[in-house]
């Protein structure tokens, strides 16, 4: 029944799929079957659920198109089938299905696991195994195939197509969608049948037996497949169609799908097979697997197939197969060599016959982007190994062995004979056994290498495929006898073989190795017999083989049989291990002949060719008598023994064997006679060269005949005997060579090789152009070597002279003109002429030029001829257009040349001006008092163009007034301008008042004037504006930058203000006019108060420490006017008294107190009130039970100042009487006294009381020591001196002042010369010892000079140095660092100093350090003065053998310091030849060749160094003398000093020769000094040539700056211009420094040191109003805190304010808990915007900048403001902390109108709502400098910098200029002209003494040391300035 033992209860579900139309459900519908429903009930339960008519026909299949009917409906419909209902069976699938498939491992998984992997053995890469293991399964799926057996395996590496894949293809029989389930069954193999498997192997008979059995049954156990596919990749997609079907199957498997079902724990081993058609390929959507788009379009044309494409390809086979495409399609072709070639496999020396192997067709390609597809037949491979073994066997032995339980194996034996000289055995391509350079050179005479070597002899096929891991060495009957058989041992390594079995031996799942193969052959009960002709013959197959071996070593091998033994030798040529021993032999018998000693014979394969007589043969071994072998030596004598006087020993193989001896013989008798002898040279195509011939330029040689003739007159090629090779071959070279002043050049080189027409061609030459003497030289030479000698001769030559010089002009050129041209300016334009090949010609002849220029009138004098020609006189007229001027092109037509025009490109600006137009043109202009007219000016040359040149100014001078404005215009550079200047105002003008203006240009006084006549109304704007304060029924006026003085606290009320024009006449207020008006002291101005004249009230601070600035402004397009006064809050009456009691608090009854009460009165705002006249202390008491006040002692407090500062007040002196009453008493002189070493400034002068008895003494500053001074005011009045107080003043240190600087260095180090100094670190010290920070660097200079007994001051020539930059490990801020600058060269005492430039006129300098410079390593032995070079001879004289009479050698380092004090050694003296063979050299006396000298403190004595009598040595040579130094102390070896001397036999030529060498010394010396100053003179000019480009490029750089801060500066800067742009911008940015802003009046805490960084209200600023106004407000109760960097400095402000001052030192703060500055707001989270806030969010503390000390700043306000934020409003506050507190903690918000939230949320009350800011009372952060002002003063100190630049490069350009100029006098051309003859004369004289002109002790001496900068064009700063140092000492004077 259906459904058994399906579902629960009895019931099954089947899946079908409605294919019948198009409109069919896509999936699948599951059917639930009853327990023994029939096929009658299914198609009812069918019909039913799919809603089939009973009407419609169908018919229900499986997916294998088998139709379901009663008679299969039990056997067919299982639970979990798959099922397809279609019209007709062979209907088309509309679209495709999937099938749900298992395929659970079979049991065999675990049985037989043990071999599932594939490895590597002897180094071979197992993946062509595994590819293989495809191919089985194609085989066999092809076994039925009638017709070609095709498989593929594609590579598809291109990634275009996708990620790579492989593809093996088959056009066998295919497989249903069960065989494809079977197939995916690992271990499922061809004999399993029970179960539920439908085996596609079912009925399975064993093939008949073929021969090789190749049979095809090779696709074998149901697991090689999976295993290859998932060894080659991670994913296999089977697609197949069986025959005779309409449907495609396919399944895919993949390791990421199988550990995806097991991570999700589902069913591992089931999946889906898609039934599809043919080429659907709708469910490739993957761009990995494009590729499959086109493998399954070819699906169209094939009736069945099989196709596994693996993905996921490891990258190391991608790697493998790419890189090794021959190797493994090579074994590949070696596995299957039987299928594809038959059972006799690929002889090539047959025909092929037809067979069914001839039908096997196996394609490799390979696919790869960008590249041809490699496509190979494995049928077309010709070199695997069983082709190879094949094909060089020369006869073979067949056997076959049977082996129990049906096992047969055929085998066979080859023989591969050794030939003469090499041995046929096949060495595999890709594994070669051995490595060969030239086959035919490898030794003959090493026996023991056998021709198989170390491989077994049988490889073994399973089935006739190749079974790789497998072989067999041999057997018993096959194996090497133990004792001498018929055969010699070395037959039995000719042999190779190759075993065929059945399937009876049993091999691995992946047919990698046979599991028991070589035991079971080897069993005794295996019969091996032998078959001829193909019947099996019983006889003994031992036997059989034995003489079958013999029979092939007699037949096929061929050797050498050696005779005449001479004895044993060695060769001590060769190699050690092949030196001995070696058999000599004087014949050998070899192929039928028989060679002998004496022999004429001639060698093949050698380069060359040898030809000789044979000498003796080698055989290597200990050999006796005659002796057959393989191989060995012959020793050869080169013939013609005259021509070749040599031996040469070659392989016996090498022997030519086919000629014959009289051959040899009449080569050896004609070799001399055919030497080559002359040449012969014509010309037959004319042109022929003339020796010394004089030829113009461009005239061709014409083409060269040669022949190289012999003694009898014969034409040859070759040299004799080239038949030994290619190297005896003749050539013949051309050369032609220039003949110039630097030397010879070749400029043609050709070689000639035999030709066939020709015997030698050259052919002709037409580029010879360059004008000079010519050499063309003709030369015979060797082919290869080039040799132009033969066995000691000179091979033919011949060589022609000649010169080239230039033709007659055929075109021409402009030379350099001299720009600029300007209209009616005459110009010359000169012409330089050419040949028709650029060489300079000469203009001879009349030539009448013309001149075309588009627009313009040309005029010219006349043309000069000669070397010099121009075009004098060129004068054009006619519209440029512009000041610029407008290009033309000149067009210069010389008639008569073969190229007679030339456009010369001209930019012809305007010419001189001529004459001025003004605009307007009126006469009479009219203008207001007050205004500047504008001039339209243009400056015209005589054809009307604009013009312009340097220095054009135009002025107007105006007339009829005084001081009346001069306007002036540069037009320079635009010939037009708009001249206007300072407005025109004429002082009290009532009415129309008449000027004059004259236009004219100064510096053109041929230029008529221009005069116009200017009327000038007076102006009715506003012009003065007074400020009054009214006082009952007076109205006092308040002048500009007056201080008023009120009551603190009290109210400014009644002041008006009034405005007038300029003729003083009151301007009525008007609405428009208040609108104009502001005030700064309030915000909102009463507009109806304004239109009466009244001015708001004024608030007078309560504090007299606040002053209040009020300004009233005016500003309308015409003017800007304001008034300004300062009000000062004074004391108001005595209210308080404070008292502090400072010292001890107790003390004992009697006892006197130690400490003082300070008292303090104040008004009723606690304002201390100061003005007490000393008498007034009488008034104080003190009183107290039991008191004694008779001691009493009351005195004022000093006053602290700042060392150089100001008073923070102004001191105002106030007259009393007697009773301290104000005494109003004008003109009271006041006077202050004071010590002399108090120092005020301004300096003390006399003032005089007003009208209120008051003197204004002002703020002053305070120069003087460090602690308390006093000063006294005094009053003259009625020739009586009233005594004023007594000002105690407090001198406190400026932490800003520098007053030394501070030097750190490693004072224990040695100075070395030439090395680096240690660094040195600079700080600059202020008076209070701190160090100052934030210095410019470029303020901060070193200077170096040696020292002298000048004096210490630094001389003009000290070498100065800038500091280095700071490091990132730099940690000392304030420190300046002077790292690596070089220590001199010269040893000496040197004095550093550092300075510091304070400003423009200071200069604070450092102590200065005295450094000892040292002498560095020693390096050589020089002379303390250099000796003449010594001219000895061997003459009984001993002064003319005397070589050296004293010479004093010191030690010196590499800059020629002497040093070596301290080392002891000896100097060993040796003469010694130029050539280092030279044994004949001159002894010393004693005929000694050395001698010793002692070497003590760093120096050694030579004296009376004399040459032995008689003396050897070669007359008129040159030898040395080498003093070399031994010392033992020293590690390193000093060079040695050679002293040069002439050696001669004859005393007169000595003599002669002395006074040579003399003269010689005298212009060595000379020319070194010469040299020297030229060398300094080319450094200095480098050196400036550098500081020149170092300054255009700075000058450039900061002129791009500058555009880049919108400043436009000319490209010719001008110094006046930069001086005027400078003074414009720092008129600008005072003006906006001028300009009122916020700040803070709380007065600051004074800085008595560096650690006090002021209170907290100074230390920033901020821009915003209204968030200065809430933030001050929120730290009110910290802004008068004082912030210290230590808590010493703060306990010090605290004992100093008896502990009123707050304080907040920095080293106490934990600032880990400080906000980061850089933290988000909190509505951003991970970067995300959380919530979009209203009202601008922002931190508080960045609003804040901080004009100094920006990180300590940092830490204060992080601590105090924390993360406060800031914004709108409350709502908007409001919003923001109920969004934040969704997510964090919200800190504090405070907003731009004032309102406070505190971090716990809470708001509202008047504690949180900040006042307004005139309520702060001046406790507000100030505001920053506006933004533009920093802009300004970015531009002002680029143009400062700019300015610098440009005088740098004006300075540095006039400085090369007069270099160059100077380089170029006559004195020094003089100089040069000197030196070249003092050169000439030299080299002469070292001529005619045989000196060697180059040698290295020489050169050192020509040619002193000096830097290389030929590669760089500007050599680096310390290469330059080392070399300028060196140099620095070289001076005119010294030559």
């Amino acid at each position: 029944m259906a459904a058994e033992g399906g579902g629960p209860g009895g019931r099954s579900t089947v899946y079908v799929f409605d294919r019948r139309g198009e409109r069919s459900e896509p999936g699948e519908r599951p059917l639930q079957l009853e327990e023994r429903s029939g096929f009658a009930g299914f198609r009812a339960a069918l019909r039913q659920t799919l809603g089939i008519s009973p009407e419609e026909k169908f018919v229900i299949t499986t997916t294998s198109r088998k139709e379901i009917t009663c008679d299969n409906f039990e056997e067919t419909v299982k639970d979990g089938v798959t099922l397809y209902l279609l019209q007709s069976v062979d209907q088309l699938l509309l679209s495709a299905t999937k099938e749900r498939i298992d395929f659970l491992p079979h049991y065999d998984t675990l049985v037989k696991s043990g071999m599932y992997e594939y490895y590597a053995s002897e180094g071979q890469n197992p993946l062509p195994f595994a590819l293989a293991e495809l191919i089985d399964n194609s085989l066999s799926a092809t076994s039925r195939n009638t017709g070609i057996r095709r498989i593929q395996i594609k590579l598809l590496f291109d990634e275009i197509q996708g990620k790579p894949a492989v593809a093996v293809i088959d056009n066998g029989r295919g497989m249903t969608s069960k065989q494809l389930n079977n197939w995916a069954v690992y271990r499922l193999s061809k004999f399993t049948r029970q179960g539920d498997f439908e085996s596609d192997h079912s009925g399975y008979v064993r093939p008949v037996p073929v021969p090789r059995s190749l049979n095809s049954d090779i696709s074998y156990f149901g697991v090689g497949g999976k295993q290859a596919v998932f060894f080659v990749g991670q994913s296999a997609r089977m697609i197949s169609k069986p025959t005779d079907s309409q449907d495609v199957h396919e399944l895919v498997l993949s390791k990421e799908d199988f550990e995806k079902k097991e991570k999700n724990k589902e069913a591992i081993y089931s999946g889906y097979i898609r039934n599809r058609k043919p080429s659907d390929s709708v469910h490739i959507t993957n761009d990995d697997e494009r590729f499959l788009h086109h493998l399954i379009l070819e699906e169209k044309e094939k009736d069945s197939f099989t196709a596994v494409i693996i993905t996921g390809v490891q990258p190391e086979h991608i790697q493998y197969l790419r890189n090794y495409f021959h190797l493994w399609t090579r074994q590949l072709a070696h596995i299957y060599h039987y299928y594809i070639h038959g059972p006799k496999g690929n002889e090539k020396r047959t025909l092929k016959e037809a067979g069914p192997f001839n039908n096997i067709d196996i394609e490799i390609s390979m696919f790869e982007k960008g590249k041809a597809p490699k496509i190979v037949n494995l049928r077309e491979i010709q070199d695997d190994m069983q082709t190879l073994y094949i094909n060089t066997a020369a006869d073979s032995f067949e056997f076959k062995a049977h082996v129990e339980a049906d096992g047969v194996v055929e085998g066979v034996i080859r023989y591969h004979p050794f030939l003469y000289d090499k041995e046929t055995y096949p060495d595999d391509p890709c594994f070669p056994s051995k490595l060969k350079d030239d086959e035919e050179d490898d030794d003959c005479f090493i026996l023991d290498k056998a021709a198989r070597g170390k491989r077994p002899i049988f490889e073994c096929f399973w089935n006739g495929r190749l079974i790789p891991y497998t072989s067999v060495e041999d057997f018993d009957w096959c194996a090497p006898p133990k004792k001498r058989g018929l055969a010699p041992i070395e037959c039995y390594n000719r042999i190779s073989g190759a075993l065929f079995t059945n399937d009876k031996f049993q091999v691995s799942t992946n047919k990698l190795t046979f599991m028991d193969l070589e035991l079971k052959l080897k069993d005794k009960n295996t019969l091996f017999t032998r078959i001829l002709n193909g019947q099996e013959q019983r006889m003994k197959i031992d036997r059989e083989f034995a003489l079958w071996l013999k029979d092939c070593h007699e037949k096929y091998d061929k050797q050498i049989k050696f005779t005449i033994f001479k004895g044993i030798v060695t060769r001590p040529d060769l190699p050690s291990k092949k030196q001995g021993p070696w058999a000599t032999y004087t014949a050998i018998e070899w192929d039928g002949k028989i060679y002998k000693a004496g022999q004429l014979v001639k060698t093949i394969k050698t380069l060359p060719l040898y030809y000789g007589s044979i000498v003796r043969f080698f055989l290597y071994g200990d050999h006796d008598g005659d002796v057959y072998a393989t191989g060995g030596e012959v020793q050869i004598a080169m013939e013609p023994q005259a021509l070749y006087d040599e031996m040469r020993t070659v392989p016996i193989a090498k022997l030519d064997r086919t000629v014959a001896e009289k051959t040899v013989r009449k080569y050896v008798e004609d070799e001399m006679a055919r030497l080559p002898d002359r040449l012969s040279v014509t010309w037959p195509e004319g042109d022929e060269l003339s020796p010394n011939e004089t030829r113009p330029a461009g005239t061709p040689i014409g083409a060269l005949r040669i022949e190289i003739l012999n003694k009898k007159g014969e034409a040859m090629q070759k040299l004799p005997g080239t038949s030994h090779g290619g190297s005896k071959k003749l050539l013949v070279e051309l050369k032609v060579v220039l003949h110039s002043s630097s030397g010879n050049k070749e400029i043609i080189s050709h070689i000639s090789q035999h030709g066939g027409k020709w015997p030698y061609w050259f052919k002709k030459m037409e580029n010879i152009q360059k004008l000079g003497n010519y050499t063309l030289k003709l030369q015979v030479v060797l082919n290869e070597s080039n040799a132009d000698t033969y066995a000691g001769r000179p091979l033919p030559s011949r060589a022609i002279k000649f010169s080239v010089k230039e033709g007659k002009p055929e075109k021409f050129s402009f030379g350099l003109l001299d720009p600029p041209f300007r209209v009616g300016v005459p110009f010359n334009i000169p012409l330089e002429f050419q040949d028709e090949f650029g060489h300079t010609s000469q203009l001879v002849s009349d030539i009448q030029p013309v001149l075309e220029a588009s627009g313009l009138s040309l005029h010219y004098e006349e043309i000069t001829k000669g070397p010099n020609s121009m075009i004098r006189g060129v004068t054009a007229k006619g519209p440029v257009n512009s000041c610029q001027g407008k290009n033309f092109n000149l067009k210069v037509i010389l008639p008569g040349l073969k190229e007679e025009s030339q456009i010369l490109k001209i930019r012809l600006l305007p010419g001189p001006p001529r004459r001025l137009k003004v605009k307007p043109d009126s006469e009479i202009l009219v203008i207001e008092n007050g205004t500047a007219f504008p001039f339209q000016v243009e400056v015209l040359d005589e054809s009307d163009n604009i013009t312009s040149q340097s220095k054009l100014i135009v002025h107007c001078k105006f007339s009829g007034a005084p001081d009346l404005p001069l306007y002036v215009v540069d037009c320079s550079s635009s010939g037009t301008s708009i001249l206007s200047g300072p407005a025109i105002h004429v002082q009290n003008i009532k009415k129309d008042h008449m000027l004059k203006a004259k236009i004219e240009i100064p510096s053109c006084k041929d230029v008529a004037a221009v005069e116009k006549t200017i009327k000038l109304l007076p102006s009715s704007h506003v012009a003065r504006l007074q400020i009054f304060s009214v006082e009952g029924q007076k109205a006092i006026q308040i002048k500009h930058q007056d201080e008023v003085n009120w009551i603190a606290g009290d109210i400014m009320r009644n002041l008006i203000f009034q405005m007038y024009d300029e003729g003083e006449r009151e301007i009525h207020i008007t609405s428009a006019l208040a609108e104009k008006i502001k005030v700064n002291w309030t915000p909102e101005i009463n507009k109806e108060h304004l239109l009466q004249g009244l001015l708001p009230d004024v608030q007078v601070p309560t504090s007299v420490k606040d002053m209040r600035y009020c300004q009233v402004s005016f500003q309308d397009d015409h003017v800007s006017l304001e008034s300004a006064f300062t009000v000062r809050p004074l004391p108001d009456d005595p209210k308080h008294l404070k008292c502090e009691l400072k010292g001890g608090k107790t003390i004992q009854m009697g006892q006197e107190l130690d400490g003082e009460i300070v008292i303090i009165v104040t008004d009723q705002y606690g304002n201390q009130i100061q003005a007490f006249s000393p008498t007034s202390l009488s008034a104080l008491s003190i009183a107290g039970t039991g008191l004694d006040s008779s001691h009493l002692k009351t005195a004022f407090q000093s006053i602290p100042v700042i060392n150089g500062r100001e008073l923070l007040h102004p001191l105002v002196v106030q007259l009393c009487d007697q009773w301290d009453n104000p005494a109003p008493v004008p003109q009271v002189k006041i006077s202050l006294i004071k010590h002399s070493h108090v120092k005020l400034s301004p300096s003390n002068q006399q003032h005089k009381t007003d009208e209120r008895g008051r003197a204004n003494l002002g703020v002053f500053s305070v120069c003087a020591p460090r602690g308390e001074h006093t000063i006294q005011v005094k009053a003259t009045y009625n020739k009586t001196t009233i005594d004023g107080p007594v000002i105690k003043l407090m001198i406190l240190p400026d932490p800003a002042k520098p007053v030394h600087l501070n030097v750190k260095y490693d004072k224990d180090i040695s100075f070395l010369a030439g090395d680096v100094f240690t660094d040195f670190m600079i700080t600059v010290i202020s008076e209070d010892d701190s160090v100052i920070k934030n210095i410019n660097p470029a303020r901060i200079s070193m200077k170096m000079w040696k020292l002298s007994n000048s004096g210490n001051r630094p001389p003009a020539s000290a070498e100065t140095f800038s500091c280095n930059k700071i490091k990132d490990d730099d940690k000392e801020e304030g420190c300046f660092y002077f790292r690596d600058k070089a220590i001199p060269n010269k040893v000496g005492t040197y004095c550093i100093q550092f300075s510091f430039m304070v400003d423009k006129t200071n200069i604070l300098n450092s102590e200065q350090v005295i450094v000892d410079v040292l002498p560095n390593l020693p390096v050589k032995l020089v002379p303390e003065i250099q000796p003449a070079t010594p001219a000895v001879s061997n003459v009984r004289s001993v002064a003319s053998r005397t070589l050296v009479r004293d010479l004093h050698l010191n030690i010196t380092d590499v800059y020629n310091n002497q040093t070596g004090i301290d080392l002891v050694g000896t100097v060993i003296a040796t003469i010694k030849g130029s050539n280092e063979d030279d044994n004949d050299t001159p002894l010393f006396v004693g005929k000694v060749r050395t001698l010793e000298f002692p070497f003590v403190k760093g120096s050694a004595n030579i004296t009376s160094l004399v040459l032995a009598e008689n003396s050897p040595g070669k007359d008129s040579t040159e030898y040395f003398i080498v003093f070399e130094p031994r010392l033992p102390a020293l590690s390193r070896k000093v060079e040695s000093y050679l002293l040069p001397f002439m050696f001669y036999n004859d005393v007169k030529k000595q003599q002669q020769m002395a006074a040579l060498t003399k003269e010689k010394d005298q212009l060595s010396k000379s020319i070194i000094m010469y040299r020297s100053l030229f060398e300094a003179s080319k450094q200095l000019v480098d050196e400036m040539k550098c500081q020149v480009e170092e300054a255009k490029s700075k000058e450039a750089q900061l002129r791009s700056e500058l555009k880049a801060h919108n400043i436009d500066v000319p490209a010719a800067p001008q110094i006046p211009h930069i001086e005027t742009l400078l003074k414009r911008k720092l008129s600008e940015q005072e003006e906006l420094k001028k300009k009122p802003r916020r700040s803070c009046t709380l007065p600051n805490y004074t800085k008595g040191s560096g650690d006090i960084l002021g209170k907290i209200a100074h230390l920033a600023q901020i821009e915003d109003d209204k968030a200065a106004m809430v933030i001050s407000w929120h730290l009110a109760s910290d802004m008068d805190c004082v912030v210290t960097l230590t808590t010493d400095a703060a306990r010090r402000i605290y004992d100093e304010t008896q502990g009123r001052q707050q304080v907040l030192p920095l080293d106490s703060i934990y600032k880990k808990t400080l906000p980061d500055w850089k933290r988000p707001l909190p509505h951003y989270r991970n970067g995300k915007l959380h919530f979009k806030p209203i009202g601008d969010p922002v931190f508080a503390r960045d609003l804040l900048t901080f004009p100094d000390n920006v990180e300590h700043c940092q830490t204060v306000f992080g601590m105090l403001l924390g993360d406060t934020i800031i914004l709108d409003n409350l709502d908007a506050a409001n919003h923001y902390r109920k969004e934040v507190v969704k997510l964090t903690h919200c800190p504090t918000l405070l907003t731009r109108d004032g309102d406070r939230i505190r971090s716990n949320g809470k708001f509202g009350g008047l504690q949180n709502k900040a006042p307004p800011m005139d309520k702060l009372r001046g406790m507000v952060f100030g505001a920053p400098v506006p933004k533009q002002c920093l802009v300004i003063g970015e531009q002002i100190d680029l143009l400062q910098q700019y300015r610098t630049a440009v005088c740098r490069l004006s300075t540095v350009n006039k400085d090369l200029s007069g270099q160059i100029e100077y380089l170029h006098t006559p004195d020094m051309k003089r100089k040069k002209q000197e030196l070249d003859e003092q050169v000439k004369s030299l080299k002469l004289i070292e001529q005619k003494l045989g000196m060697t002109p180059t040698r290295k002790s020489s050169e050192s001496l020509r040619h002193p040391t000096k830097v290389e900068v030929a590669d760089c064009p500007i050599p680096p700063k310390r290469m330059r300035r080392e070399t300028t140092r060196q140099n620095r000492i070289i001076t005119k004077t010294d030559v």
